[in-house]
């Protein structure tokens, strides 16, 4: 095993997980093969200048993880069940909801028992992405991140542009100044709403004014904004753009397009109070389906991409090691609310 260059001082993980890491890499590579024997604890920490706690707590994570085994008076060997050549990937995801996991469960059931997915959430933070990636920069085969950053973002940026392109899979959206040849699974925000909208406007006529409620607490894409005012202008309907569903009174001959799940129940709460009709008196769009909307009030129309056809797509990419741009439209799924 040759440690000493692969061992960073400086790097905030602990060096005895930078060894496991470098065993593993190993056993990947094919420098290290399945029933070689591996140096002592006392042999590794004297040829690589390193405490022998710290070999010993690697020893031990290895171990645990069933990359080695002892053999009692003859030493520790590299497990023969150990699959070291499973795909790896770390996955980044700007938040955690009910869509997002849509997203990675697909991902795992396609790539199925022959990779390790590990996700993180950087919370629209660039300062967190670029932690993440530092920290296990050449740990994995794959890096897949959303990009949605409110913060940071130039850090951000710039740590990804690190990355090899062939190991990077953006998902969801792309990065306006990446031009490197990596696989994206991506919406385009602006135009798809823009194409959603036009395909419900035979619906949408018998309103005559149409609000989007875009709350300024949740990082939505501003593009959905920009869709939604173009097609706006294109069918020359009256609308406004708010960021609550309090900002002006409920009124009929009015349609909605809510972003949020809470302006949702509000906004049914408050029709319902009034007595209101969904999809005769007001009509109402939701972004991005759920089971629940299928069966809430007769159902409720949205606009919503295919969140498991998105990790579908992303996982059978990393499989066949391609690195094409693929759209992830969404559609208007046409309900009883509109």
């Amino acid at each position: 095993m040759e440690l000493l260059d692969r061992i960073d001082a400086t790097s905030a993980t602990p060096k005895y997980l930078q060894v496991v890491n470098a065993v593993i890499s190993d056993i990947e590579a094919g420098v290290l093969k399945r029933g070689e024997r591996v140096p002592s604890i006392n042999e590794t920490s004297e040829m690589y200048y390193l405490s022998r706690d710290t070999i010993e707590k690697a020893y031990r994570v290895l171990r645990k993880k069933g990359v080695i085994s002892s053999v009692k008076g003859k030493g520790c060997y590299i497990s023969e069940t150990f699959s070291g050549d499973k795909m790896r990937v770390l996955l980044l995801f700007n938040k955690l909801s009910a869509y997002k996991k849509s997203v990675y469960y697909a991902i795992l059931k396609t790539l199925g028992e022959d990779a390790v997915v590990d996700l993180h959430i950087h919370h629209f933070d660039g300062k967190i992405c670029e932690s993440l990636l530092q920290e296990n920069m050449g740990k994995y085969q794959y890096y897949v991140i959303m990009p949605h950053f409110t913060t940071h973002v130039e850090a951000a940026t710039q740590v990804i542009k690190k990355l090899p392109q062939d190991k990077l899979v953006l998902l969801d959206k792309n990065i306006e100044n990446y031009t490197g040849n990596c696989a994206a699974v991506y919406q385009d925000f602006e135009r798809d709403i823009r194409n959603a909208l036009h395909s419900g406007k035979d619906l949408l006529r018998k309103y005559n004014k149409f609000v989007l409620v875009y709350p300024k607490e949740v990082a939505y894409p501003v593009e959905i904004v920009k869709g939604f005012r173009h097609f706006c202008r294109e069918t020359s309907i009256e609308h406004t753009v708010v960021n609550s569903i309090h900002q002006e009174p409920i009124s009929p001959g009015t349609a909605y397009i809510v972003l949020e799940e809470s302006d949702l129940a509000e906004l049914i709460k408050e029709s319902r109070a009034k007595g209101l009709t969904l999809g005769k008196d007001i009509g109402l769009i939701s972004y991005n389906d759920t089971p629940l909307k299928n069966i809430l009030d007769n159902g409720i129309t949205v606009i919503s991409t295919d969140h498991e056809g998105m990790g579908e797509t992303a996982a059978y990419l990393m499989k066949h090691k391609l690195t094409e741009k693929v759209h992830n439209p969404f559609t208007l799924i046409r309900r009883h609310s509109l």
